[in-house]
């Protein structure tokens, strides 16, 4: 099977080639490398420079690779950049999802495979866990614009006949997730701690989200390739994590010291408490997540203090 995966240089998509070349299938990273990193790119996959807001570049790949699934995981994720700039985020998770469609439909791909978020459609929680049921009231522009294109992929199911299915994703962490951007916390963490440096807290730290490691996603992402057509799914654990006991995992991993901590207020686009309910994603695809958050977080750690960003 021919397999593409936009953003496939970044932290999630280079796990989702990488689970599909051990699986024997033929693997097309596409990336703008904006985020992503060309070291990400595993041994064995194809790889494309281009972005998904360029027709033209979408459609050169997709008419040389003749993908038969497209996982869609090119984004901007940045919350705070989402509130600071939402004309750029929705350029690029409106406008360039819609182009990703469009290229999808006229190369006669099967499958697209799309990932969302489960921390910020909800927005601020009616009750724990979050379901799918959950009303749909984003606290920020990052959070619309990734439900907005949920709305497009059900038109163009009934439109085109492409078929679908929306991975709602919980906090993702794990090798290979940036430790200098704005979001990945425990990467963030890792990194600061192992260069002595003082970590930040927003809030009081006890705000919980729901961490799953890259591996248990990017298996969720290959069952998804020939189950839960038409279909929105949850990815977590429904267990919330708070921010304090993150910080205790990344610590104990990194070895003896205590972190110095600075305390800040929340940012605006933030909620304070996030954990998702994953019975539909067991239903359909058989999933649920393995790696406990102990062990995924000293692997995180163990990555960077080997491998440097």
């Amino acid at each position: 099977m021919n397999v593409c995966v936009t953003g496939g240089a970044g932290f999630v998509g280079s796990h989702i080639a990488e689970a599909w070349l051990a699986r024997g299938a033929a693997v097309l990273c596409f990336d703008n490398l904006v985020t992503g990193r060309r070291k990400n790119v595993p041994a064995g996959a194809g790889w494309f420079k281009g972005d998904i807001i360029a027709p033209e570049d979408l459609d050169y790949a997709m008419e040389v690779f003749k993908p038969e699934v497209v996982y869609h995981e090119a984004a901007q994720m940045d919350v705070r950049k989402s509130v600071h700039d939402p004309l750029y985020d929705a350029d690029n998770n409106i406008c360039g999802s819609i182009q990703v469609l469009q290229a999808c439909v006229k190369h006669h791909v099967r499958k697209i495979v799309y990932a969302s978020t489960g921390g910020a459609v909800y927005g601020p929680p009616q009750f724990l866990p979050l379901t799918e049921q959950h009303p749909i009231n984003p606290a920020c522009p990052y959070g619309i614009s990734k439900h907005t294109v949920e709305h497009y992929l059900a038109l163009w199911k009934d439109l085109y006949g492409l078929d679908y299915t929306v991975l709602r994703y919980p906090n993702v962490y794990g090798p290979r997730q940036n430790p200098r951007g704005e979001a990945g916390v425990v990467a963030i963490f890792a990194d600061l701690l192992l260069h002595g440096e003082p970590v930040t807290v927003f809030g009081t730290g006890e705000e919980t989200r729901d961490y799953v490691f890259v591996s248990d996603i990017a298996r969720a992402n290959v069952l998804a390739a020939t189950a839960g057509g038409g279909q929105i799914m949850n990815l977590g654990s429904g267990v919330g994590t708070s921010t304090n006991a993150v910080l205790q995992h990344v610590a104990d991993a990194v070895g003896p010291g205590e972190p110095v901590v600075k305390r800040e207020p929340l940012r605006p686009g933030e909620v304070t408490e996030v954990y998702l309910d994953a019975s539909r994603a067991e239903a359909i695809l058989g999933w649920q997540p393995t790696i406990e958050v102990s062990d995924g977080m000293a692997a995180t750690v163990d990555y960077i203090r080997n491998t440097g960003w």
